[in-house]
């Protein structure tokens, strides 16, 4: 993998401070908390203020007093906290949809294949979701995605052969998460000091932890207490759906009255990827979907390969990792800086799927879930606060479905890949391609980022 070498962004430099008067950073006012998500509005604050400067100054004796005082955690973070756990549950529920493929007369191959078209069609969703929302806003995008996330799960309860019909359904269940997942972080994004983006990200992040135990678990319930043929999937499907039903009301709560401004200029993603590109961290976004593929895709086959009831354990033991170090390393970006968080969680993420192929019972999947775990919740937010933070506020909306479309284009990658390296040679084989893939992403990002500046990083070090 490589990445396109002359760009002032490529050391995942912080963006410069820009002139123009559409740079600026939204936040609620002062009264936020209390107005809550039904009377938010976006206020605009200068663009000295909304971006990272080049040089951090020194904070005064009362940095950490002032952070405090800027409290994130209001009623609209814990009302999109809420919304996200159940996004995720219905997300988590359908891990078993290589089942689906296999019910269907599927192979491992076809399931990664339906999959990666899938991801195919959310990643050509995407480049026109981002300048959608800088230019209509958040609150249009969600609703629709959502709309096209529950057309998906009951595409999915209508499938009864390896068709069209399939791979459409899962076109339009991958969209809708896609619009869905990038509305909620640009939210939530914008509605805190900019500092603070890897913060909170990541502590949204975590609800989704909770709801991957839960939701994993509702999967295996299914699978045990259902009976085997068309019902059994009737019955999975239908319960992401019910929940992105409920998901609906409170994204229409949490922006009912949110106002929008759009930029001067909406160009289109590709260009604005050219001319904001990352740098290096695009290489462990793709990373993150080479995980997933191994651990929401291909996991419950290894599991049935093995006769094993389920992959509930894994995600209960991963979730709970996840969580941890996710409330533990909430300010760990300005602590030890985005570019070692990276790091952490490609050797994490390239440990667990190691040591998954000793599994031979269901607490054998303890301890790899704990290392997959830890990267997943070190990885996440630094990926998305680097790649988004490469753009300017204006264009946060396309920066964010950008940054979560690089993780797609890695499920889109990987899982044909992944699969045909299953059929011919076995899980061992593609576990092992997996983690090796993970420690030469992680060789090559630390070359690369080595000496990098990471603002985030020296604001911890001038607020101590």
């Amino acid at each position: 993998m490589t990445d396109r070498p002359a760009s002032p962004l490529s050391k995942d430099s912080a963006p410069p401070v820009r002139a123009s008067a559409a740079a600026v950073d939204t936040v609620p006012p002062a009264s936020g908390a209390a107005s809550g998500a039904s009377g938010q509005t976006e206020q605009p604050r200068s663009s000295a203020n909304a971006a990272f400067p080049d040089v951090v100054p020194k904070a005064t004796g009362t940095g950490r007093d002032t952070a405090r005082a800027e409290t994130i955690y209001d009623r609209v973070f814990w009302t999109a906290y809420a919304a996200n756990l159940l996004l995720v549950t219905g997300n988590a529920s359908t891990f078993r949809f290589a089942e689906l493929v296999a019910h269907l007369g599927g192979t491992e191959e076809q399931a990664g294949a339906v999959v990666g078209v899938g991801m195919i069609g959310a990643l050509l969703a995407r480049l026109f979701l981002g300048p959608a929302i800088d230019r209509y806003g958040v609150r249009r995008l969600w609703i629709l995605g959502d709309c096209l996330f529950i057309a998906g799960c009951v595409g999915f309860i209508l499938c009864a052969r390896l068709d069209w019909t399939l791979y459409a359904a899962r076109i339009a269940f991958a969209t809708g998460l896609a619009a869905m997942f990038t509305c909620g972080m640009v939210h939530i994004q914008n509605h805190v000091p900019e500092r603070r983006r890897t913060e909170v990200i990541g502590n949204l992040g975590s609800s989704g932890f909770l709801s991957m135990m839960l939701g994993t678990q509702i999967g295996d319930l299914v699978f045990r207490h259902a009976p085997p043929g068309p019902t059994r999937f009737v019955v999975l499907f239908s319960v992401p759906a019910v929940l992105a039903l409920a998901y609906l009301v409170l994204v229409v709560s949490l922006t009912r009255n949110l106002t929008h401004r759009r930029p001067h200029e909406t160009p289109n993603a590709l260009i604005l990827l050219w001319r904001y590109w990352p740098g290096p961290v695009v290489c462990v976004a793709l990373m993150i979907g080479t995980s997933l593929s191994v651990t929401t895709v291909f996991l419950t086959r290894y599991s049935t390969s093995k006769g094993l009831p389920g992959i509930g354990e894994f995600f209960a033991a991963y979730a709970s990792s996840a969580f941890v170090f996710r409330v533990l390393g909430s300010r760990w970006s300005h602590r030890i800086g985005r570019h070692r968080m990276n790091l952490l969680g490609l050797l994490g993420h390239g440990i667990g799927h190691l040591l998954l192929i000793s599994v031979e019972s269901q607490t054998d999947y303890v301890v790899p879930a704990i290392f997959c775990g830890f990267g997943h919740a070190m990885l996440f937010p630094a990926v998305v606060s680097l790649v988004a933070g490469a753009f300017p506020v204006e264009y946060r909306g396309t920066g964010t479905t950008l940054a979560l479309g690089l993780t797609e284009l890695g499920i889109l990658l990987s899982s044909p890949v992944l699969g045909r390296i299953i059929d011919h040679y076995g899980f061992t084989a593609m576990f092992v391609t997996s983690a090796s893939l993970m420690f030469a992403v992680a060789a090559y990002y630390t070359l690369r980022t080595a000496g990098a500046a990471d603002p985030e990083l020296a604001f911890g070090q001038s607020s101590s």
